[in-house]
C-alpha cells in the first residue's frame, strides 16, 4: 500500500512543479511586460518602473519564481493591485462562498444520478431506461448557465421562491445559506448528473452481466439487494473517476454560474480581475484551482486502491 501511495504523491507533486512554472511563464516570462498590462499602454515610464519594483518584476525570473512559491507556502499571495488588500483574504472569502457550492452541486448530482442509472441498468430496455436516458441526453445538451437562467426565471422572478443576487453569508446562518446557493447548485448539478447517469447505467449493466451476479441471484438474493450490495458497489471505481472530475470541474469552472447568480464566489472574483488586469490575483487563483484539481485526482486514485484490493495487489 505504502509504494502506490508514495508514487502518487509524487506525480501529483510534479504536476503541481510542472503547473506552476507554465503559469508563471505564461504571465511573466513570455514577451510583454505584466506592469502595462494592469496600467495600460498610455501609462507614464515613471508609473510602469513603481510597479514593476513593487511586483518585483525587475529581478531575475528564477528568483521570482521562487519567490512566489515560498510566498504561497507561507500563506502570503502578494497584494492585489486593484483592492489594495492580501490576495489571500481575497481567496479566503470567496472560497467560503464556492467550496461549499461545489460540495453542494456534488451532492445533488450524486442523489439524483445514482438512483437514476442504477434504475435504468435494472430495467435496461424498458419504459424506465428510455426516460432515464432522454433525461441523460437532455442534461447533457443543455448548458449549465442556461439552466441558471431558466431557473432564475421561474423560481426567482415567477414565482419568487429563492433570491438571486446576494448571499446573505454564513454569519446569517446555514439554512439561509443553503437557501441562496440552492438554485446555482442546481444549475451546475443537473448537467453533471446526466452525464453522471449514463456512467453509472453503463457501469452497472456491464457488471450484471459478470457470472457472481448470476450465482447470487441463484442463490435466492433479491434483487434489490443484488443491486445495491453486489453490482452498484463493483461499479463505484468508474463512478468515483467521474464524481472526482466533475468536483474539479465544479469549483474551477463556476465562473459562469456564479456571475449569472451575482454571487461573491472565486469564479466571479477571476473573472473580474481579468477583466480589471489584476495579474497578481489572475496567477494566484489559477494556481488554487490547478492544486485543487490536481488534489482531487490524487484523492481519486487512494480512493481506487481502497475500492478495489486488486490495485493494491498490483501496488
Amino acid at each position: 500500500m505504502l509504494r502506490p501511495l508514495l508514487s502518487r504523491l509524487g506525480t501529483a507533486l510534479a504536476t503541481l512543479i510542472l503547473g506552476s512554472l507554465v503559469l508563471f511563464t505564461l504571465l511573466e516570462v513570455l514577451p510583454g511586460d505584466p506592469a502595462a498590462v494592469m496600467l495600460g499602454l498610455e501609462a507614464r515610464p515613471d508609473t510602469l518602473a513603481a510597479l514593476r519594483r513593487e511586483l518585483g518584476l525587475d529581478g531575475p525570473a528564477a528568483a521570482r519564481y521562487l519567490g512566489w512559491i515560498w510566498g504561497m507556502l507561507h500563506g502570503d499571495f502578494g497584494l492585489s493591485y486593484t483592492y489594495r488588500v492580501p490576495v489571500a483574504e481575497l481567496i479566503a472569502d470567496r472560497l467560503s462562498l464556492t467550496l461549499p457550492l461545489a460540495l453542494l452541486a456534488i451532492a445533488l448530482s450524486t442523489l439524483i444520478a445514482l438512483p437514476l442509472g442504477t434504475l435504468a441498468a435494472a430495467k435496461h430496455g424498458r419504459a424506465a431506461d428510455t426516460g432515464v436516458m432522454i433525461f441523460a441526453q437532455l442534461g447533457v445538451a443543455v448548458p449549465n448557465f442556461w439552466i441558471g437562467l431558466l431557473l432564475i426565471l421561474g423560481f426567482a422572478l415567477t414565482w419568487p421562491l429563492f433570491p438571486v443576487g446576494s448571499f446573505p453569508g454564513w454569519g446569517q446562518g446555514v439554512l439561509p445559506g443553503l437557501h441562496a446557493l440552492l438554485l446555482p447548485a442546481l444549475a451546475l448539478a443537473l448537467p453533471q448528473a446526466a452525464i453522471l447517469t449514463r456512467v453509472t447505467r453503463a457501469a452497472v449493466l456491464e457488471v450484471l452481466s459478470e457470472d457472481y451476479i448470476r450465482t447470487a441471484r441463484a442463490k435466492g438474493l433479491s434483487d434489490q439487494r443484488v443491486l445495491v450490495r453486489h453490482a452498484l458497489r463493483a461499479a463505484l471505481v468508474p463512478i468515483v473517476t467521474i464524481l472526482g472530475l466533475q468536483f474539479s470541474f465544479l469549483v474551477a469552472g463556476a465562473i459562469l454560474v456564479e456571475n449569472i447568480f451575482a454571487l461573491p464566489g472565486l469564479g466571479r472574483l477571476l473573472y473580474q480581475a481579468m477583466n480589471q488586469r489584476d495579474l497578481i490575483v489572475v496567477k494566484d487563483v489559477a494556481m488554487l484551482l490547478a492544486a485543487v484539481v490536481i488534489t482531487v485526482n490524487l484523492l481519486v486514485d487512494l480512493a481506487y486502491l481502497w475500492l478495489d484490493p486488486r490495485l493494491r495487489r498490483a501496488g
